[in-house]
């Protein structure tokens, strides 16, 4: 669902480095208890960077979406995402829950971990893949370990932006 309008431009193919996509800042735990909507408005001023209407169309966005099926894809991970033409390209957030949040997920497991996205509308090839990479990258267990066990945002940060992580975070697109 488009959150703010902009001239379309003509979809290239290229390879996204997960830091491309995901940067430190956007990363957050979220220490005090809170509901879905608290999460993904939350998730919302992480990727507009700025407290200004384009927060508010990101976050109706993904609410929209969250209403039209849950982005919950089980063991505690949602992946909130919607489509606007704010950026040049897709961009993430990461938000740790310390209270776990009904996502209404199959598994019927309350989510802590929680990886937001923002793509491009004319790039829906490159959305799909990159969801579909996240799902792959965050059925690792030992990921979901590291990054529920985290103490500091420190801890987190390197568990998301590791390079020693090797290839899991080569988002590629075709």
């Amino acid at each position: 669902m488009p959150c703010h309008d902009e001239p379309s431009r003509p979809l290239e193919d290229h390879a996204m480095p997960f830091d491309d996509l995901l940067a430190a800042d956007r990363i957050v735990m979220l220490m005090d208890p809170i509901d879905r909507n608290t999460v993904l408005d939350a998730a919302a001023r992480l990727l507009a960077g700025d407290p200004g209407g384009l927060t508010q169309a990101i976050a109706e966005g993904l609410r929209a979406r969250e209403r039209a099926a849950s982005t919950a894809i089980g063991r505690g991970v949602a992946l909130p995402h919607c489509r606007d033409n704010a950026f040049a390209g897709a961009r993430g957030a990461f938000l740790r829950l310390a209270y776990p949040v009904d996502f209404g997920a199959g598994d019927g497991e309350p989510v802590d971990l929680v990886f937001a996205m923002c793509a491009p509308e004319d790039e829906t090839g490159e959305h799909l893949h990159t969801l579909a990479k996240l799902a792959e990258r965050f059925s690792d267990a030992q990921l979901r370990e590291d990054l529920r066990e985290a103490t500091e945002m420190r801890a987190i940060r390197d568990a998301l932006l590791s390079t020693s992580r090797g290839d899991i975070w080569n988002i590629a697109t075709a």
